[in-house]
């Protein structure tokens, strides 16, 4: 008996900061038992108040005996918690402060108007996506480079796995794995024989109720790092491209794996949750599976962040409450961008396009279209009131592609984005939405807020090479008209018109009009 209890250490200290700005995280750190396993026989959480207002958050095991809780406030001013755990023997209560918002910090992103998006201190968000798979699980010099690439982009989010990915050009182990065990022998996979490899392989041995904090905290680092850049964390927490099992878990270890996921990562502000990536390719999982996961994610992140799935061929019921936003994959082999209407009109809430093919040249249809065509997709989304993302996939470069690896960018789209988002955030009110009054052969936005909507319009004419357009205008009100070359990024400014005018064109793909009422 004796010999038992001194395995088990008393508790030795909270640490905890007396201030914290708002948004950030807020982080209770305690000394905890060891023996067992602590991942389920132990639990702590915390509830935090400030005026009338509590919220209940679930701790987490961090290994070496270490608990932690983390909470973002979002309000400005004193805060009270109690502690309360399996392991303590009595309630601990403390207070901190919390400070102003730090420069740059707008807090979380969530819906506004429908079908747009805005922080918590009211800055729009214009979303410009990228896809890299399995980035964080990569070398540290290959996470520094990806980190380095993002830093001199437009991208305000990204996409990535907690798990890692067996495909086609992902056939290496990871820098880590999620839970404590040991993976079958991948030294006899060839780009042959990838395929026959899946979830049902042998020779993976996992304990799925233990997890392994070294991987999810390089995890963390990656999220603060994006966090630094101003760049969204799209977190995907399922996908099927496995061979180590972790596609076909039971419903337990799926409740167990999501709340310790929320329980670490959803203090931070900029996360975003991911069911799935293609979750209709996971035959080991059900529609009920898919909504109780939901569920579960509701039930314990407090802070509401941005919500969906994402699909291959057969689209989720974004309709679903629970889904904040519509994570779409083009499944024609043409059109994706040009659909965004009919996709707001269905569902009536942010269409995000997170996969509309990839700049590259790897030999399938998905990962070979050309910079130019991926720009022209961004701007056909963006003028139907959506947000494109996108993703590269060139080989030549040591099989390091930027859709799963990072490291490098190689193409031409990428150096393009930023020009589409300063004309996005010219946007009076936030975002725009399709113009019901343009003409058959041209793409055209308005504001999405009504009040501004006779005062802007964007006329986008993709791979069409008109010589001028003809605009019919109130002619009492003064408008400024600026052409805009979409693929060099330049805008030039063609003067005040009013009533019945003409705009001469260039006869080059990839041009855009931007008409602004001027006021007197």
């Amino acid at each position: 008996m004796m010999g038992r209890e001194s395995t088990v250490p008393q508790i030795q200290k909270y640490d905890y900061p007396q201030t914290v700005h708002c948004w950030d995280c807020f982080e209770i750190t305690c000394i905890g038992p060891e023996n067992g396993n602590p991942f389920v026989d132990q639990a702590l959480r915390a509830v935090f108040k400030h005026k009338d207002s509590h919220i209940e958050v679930e701790g987490f095991y961090d290994g070496s005996g270490i608990y932690r809780v983390r909470f973002m406030p979002d309000h400005v001013g004193e805060y009270n918690f109690q502690l309360i755990g399996t392991f303590l023997d009595i309630e601990h209560n403390g207070s901190f402060t919390v400070l102003p918002a730090q420069d740059k910090n707008h807090g979380m992103v969530h819906v506004h108007d429908t079908y747009h998006f805005k922080y918590d201190d009211g800055e729009p968000y214009y979303s410009i996506g990228t896809t890299c798979y399995v980035w964080n699980l990569q070398t540290d010099e290959l996470v520094a480079q990806t980190l380095e690439t993002l830093k001199n982009s437009a991208f305000n989010k990204i996409r990535f796995c907690i798990f890692p990915k067996h495909y086609v050009y992902n056939l290496h182990e990871p820098w880590s794995y999620p839970f404590v065990g040991t993976p079958m022998d991948s030294s006899v996979l060839t780009e042959k024989n990838y395929a026959q490899y899946d979830e049902h392989s042998e020779g993976n041995q996992w304990d799925f109720s233990r997890f392994q904090p070294e991987h999810f905290k390089r995890i963390e680092y990656c999220i603060l790092q994006l966090q630094k850049l101003g760049i969204e964390a799209d977190i995907i927490l399922f996908h099927p491209y496995d061979r180590w099992g972790f596609s076909c878990m039971t419903a337990e270890d799926d409740a167990r794996y999501i709340r310790y996921v929320v329980a670490r990562l959803a203090a931070y502000q900029n996360v975003w949750w991911s069911l799935a990536n293609e979750y209709d390719l996971m035959h080991h999982k059900t529609e009920e599976d898919w909504e109780n996961i939901a569920q579960t994610i509701c039930r314990y992140d407090p802070y509401e962040h941005l919500r969906s799935i994402h699909h291959c061929l057969r689209f989720y019921d974004y309709n679903q409450p629970w889904v904040t936003h519509c994570s779409i994959q083009r499944t024609d082999l043409y059109k994706g961008a040009e659909l965004v209407n009919e996709w707001r009109d269905c569902y009536h809430k942010p269409i995000v396009l997170d996969e509309i093919a990839y700049e590259g040249n790897i030999p399938f249809g998905w990962g070979n279209i050309t910079g130019e065509e991926m720009l022209r997709r961004f701007w056909e989304g963006a003028m139907r009131g959506g947000y494109p993302g996108h993703g590269e996939t060139y080989i030549g470069h040591k099989d390091i592609l930027w859709w799963s690896h990072g490291g490098k960018l190689h193409g031409e789209s990428h150096k393009r984005f930023a020009f589409l988002l300063e004309i996005l955030k010219q946007t009076p009110g936030i975002g725009l939405c399709p113009n019901p009054k343009c003409a058959w052969d041209e793409v055209s936005a308005i504001p999405q807020d009504k009040r501004y909507q006779e005062q802007y319009y964007l006329y986008y004419y993709s791979f069409m090479r008109p010589s001028s357009r003809e605009f019919f205008f109130d002619a009492d009100t003064d408008f400024e008209v600026t052409v805009l070359d979409t693929w060099n990024g330049t805008a030039e400014r063609r003067g005040v018109f009013k009533g019945h005018f003409q705009v001469k064109l260039p006869s080059r793909q990839y041009m855009a009009i931007q008409i602004k009422q001027i006021k007197r």
